[in-house]
């Protein structure tokens, strides 16, 4: 898509954008130093992490609404997210903006989390509030090890709660989508899951790699169909059959 397509039109007229951004930056520091802090007070109360969930992805939610950008997802892919249980989510990575914008489409009724290194949980000030969203600490000095960890707290969720993979591993810089590693497909055929494939549109046009504010505009996720491993093929047959997957619904754009 070019500049001016849908992606890309600003929805807000440049003074409304430079109102929010002045509240982003005189009152956001202020609101999210709460959202990090208040696992270090209300840990412990009954349903701590039903109502944190809510709080952090409300938080999302604001802070896309203050850098003017809206994330868009249809009714039934909301419906589909919903119902879903038993899955490994794996998105594409294009910016900072994707986790935010996940946060916000994706209903209450389905829980996710994401795998961080395992230097953010040891922190102090953070481990209580990654705790209570309930991250996975990958030690990524260990491939063996971050697998053997992944793969455990997948087989220890509940069933409605799946774990977010970008299967690139980091933000593309390509046009299409980057080479995919094989850890989802690993974990799913340890763990008896199958994958849900969601693909984000235009994350990276709003928040290029050299840009530090986003454009104001709209970020599109798609859910695809569930997709079942083949324990009769190799592992590398599987992580193609995904990736095919996912870039005909990319590209089809």
């Amino acid at each position: 898509m070019e500049n001016g397509s849908p992606a890309t039109r600003a929805i807000d007229p440049h003074p409304v954008q430079w109102c929010k951004r002045i509240l982003l930056v005189l009152l956001g520091p202020i609101y999210f130093l709460l959202v990090g802090f208040v696992p270090l007070l209300c840990a412990r109360r009954p349903g701590f992490r039903g109502w944190y969930w809510r709080l952090v992805k409300r938080a999302c939610s604001r802070l896309l609404w203050l850098l003017s950008v809206r994330a868009e997802m249809s009714d039934a892919d909301k419906a589909s997210l919903a119902a879903d249980t038993g899955s490994i989510i794996v998105i594409n990575h294009r910016s900072h903006l994707d986790g935010f914008a996940l946060m916000h489409v994706v209903p209450d009724e389905k829980w996710f989390t994401f795998a961080a290194k395992k230097e953010l949980c040891d922190a102090r000030l953070l481990s209580t509030g990654f705790t209570g969203a309930g991250l996975v600490p990958i030690n990524r000095a260990s491939g063996k090890d971050a697998m053997a960890t992944l793969t455990q707290a997948v087989r220890d969720m509940p069933d409605r709660r799946s774990v977010v993979l970008f299967p690139e591993g980091t933000r593309t810089k390509t046009e299409s989508l980057g080479a995919f590693k094989a850890g989802a497909v690993v974990v799913a055929r340890e763990t008896g899951r199958h994958i849900l494939p969601i693909v984000i549109h235009d994350s990276d046009r709003l928040l290029p790699r050299d840009r530090f504010m986003p454009k104001s505009g709209t970020i599109r996720i798609e859910v695809l169909a569930p997709f079942h491993c083949d324990p009769n093929a190799p592992v590398e047959h599987d992580v193609q059959r995904l990736r095919d997957a996912m870039i005909a619904v990319f590209e089809g754009c």
